[in-house]
């Protein structure tokens, strides 16, 4: 007769497995999932952690990534070390990875499924006036077509986004080399990237891009002179500009008395601006502003955002003029500025009310002055949280919040 220890792993009861699964965390879950297929199969037939708590992917400079639990303060390693690879952007569990050798895909950090995408270098002949030519080692020559001479390019100048529907499949990646007068995007079906050009018979105002959400279908373009640009990617064929007319002009918000005043005796040492969708759509301008005390010469961070108003002037169906108000609250929405949208509140699942969720500056052009900063600010009381632990452990070059589903 078998003694209980002589049962092997992979063989153990439903009924135990059942009552093991139910007991693990979120990340642990989909690690145990993939022990064996019976193990997989149970996992189906499992509720699960009902936590999806804001998770960090963590990139140390030895390489490879992490993944960290806020509410447990503890780090994982994944099955796979993703060695060589760059995130680019997630879209829940799903991250934009860019490998050693400058290929593109889609991955699941935990089951390692994988969605490869079409080489950057091959893009559909309509409407396109950009080639790339591989190089090696990473890098690119950016050349105009009919064009015998081109720009070096380096994947570290690459950004993305990407989006992907966890119930139909669906995906969509929007690339761009930092400082190029391009994107370039794909989505499910389609084996090469679509162009879509930044200024060339762009209106002046949507000319550029200093940062970009992707949310769906819809990606929406903050541009240098502060407009925002709105681009259909659900066709068939092609994309669509849907920008809404008249243009208008997103103006920067001025300092007020106050923050003059604190000013003074703080040395200011980045700035950026971001968009942010909320839930309902609309479009938000988040300010982060970076000082250090003259005195002390500690460095602090703040926010704050605003939403655009339209002012009616001597003819209302021809004349706007933006205003900026300020945000005072998120209500029952927390800011992720990684993602570039919104999400419900939820303290049992620890996501923070009326907070932004924020790493660095640089997500999606390169800030000479910007550096890692993993942490939540909350809109109210203006205080900061950050996670000394992730500091003292190790070594980070990079890291995104991301919510597993």
């Amino acid at each position: 007769m078998e003694t209980p220890n002589s049962t092997r792993w992979p063989d153990l009861p439903v009924d135990i497995l059942r009552s093991l699964f139910e007991r693990l965390s979120y990340i642990d879950f989909h690690r145990a999932k993939m022990v064996c297929s019976n193990w997989y199969l149970c996992s189906k037939q499992t509720l699960g952690p009902k936590g999806r708590s804001p998770l960090l992917l963590l990139s140390p400079e030895e390489g490879g990534c992490r993944l960290y639990n806020p509410e447990e303060d503890r780090v994982y390693v994944p099955r796979r070390y993703f060695s060589g690879c760059r995130f680019l952007g997630n879209s829940g569990k799903w991250f934009l990875v860019a490998d050693s050798q400058s290929n593109l895909y889609i991955v699941d950090v935990f089951s390692d499924e994988k969605i490869d995408l079409p080489r950057l270098e091959l893009v559909s002949k309509d409407g396109c006036v950009h080639n790339l030519e591989p190089l090696g080692d990473g890098d690119f020559e950016e050349m105009l077509v009919g064009r015998n001479y081109g720009i070096r390019k380096s994947a570290e100048e690459l950004r993305g986004r990407v989006w992907v529907d966890d119930k139909t499949g669906d995906y969509v990646v929007v690339c761009r080399f930092d400082r190029c007068d391009y994107m370039r995007f794909c989505k499910k079906g389609v084996d090469r990237y679509s162009e879509i050009q930044t200024r060339v018979g762009v209106n002046v105002f949507l000319k550029g891009q200093d940062d970009m959400v992707l949310n769906g279908y819809n990606l929406y373009v903050f541009t240098p002179r502060c407009s925002l640009r709105n681009i259909d990617l659900s066709g068939k064929d092609g994309f669509e500009d849907v920008t809404k007319q008249p243009m208008f002009t997103w103006y920067k918000p001025f300092p007020s008395a106050e923050e003059k005043e604190r000013m003074r005796a703080f040395k200011p040492i980045s700035e950026s601006y971001n968009i942010a969708v909320t839930r309902s759509g609309e479009v938000l301008l988040v300010h982060n502003y970076t000082y250090e005390s003259t005195t002390t010469f500690e460095k602090h961070r703040t926010f704050g955002v605003y939403k655009r108003q339209l002012k009616h002037l001597e003819d209302p169906e021809t004349s706007y003029k933006p205003w900026l108000v300020e945000v005072d609250s998120l209500g029952d929405e927390a800011l992720f500025l990684d993602l570039g949208i919104t999400l419900p509140a939820d303290a049992t699942l620890g996501i923070e009310p009326n907070s932004i969720y924020f790493t660095r500056d640089d997500r999606f052009r390169l800030m000479p002055l910007s550096f890692l900063d993993i942490c939540v600010y909350n809109l109210v009381t203006k205080s900061i949280k950050r996670f000394p632990t992730l500091s003292s452990k190790l070594k980070l070059k990079d890291a995104q919040w991301f919510i597993p589903s």
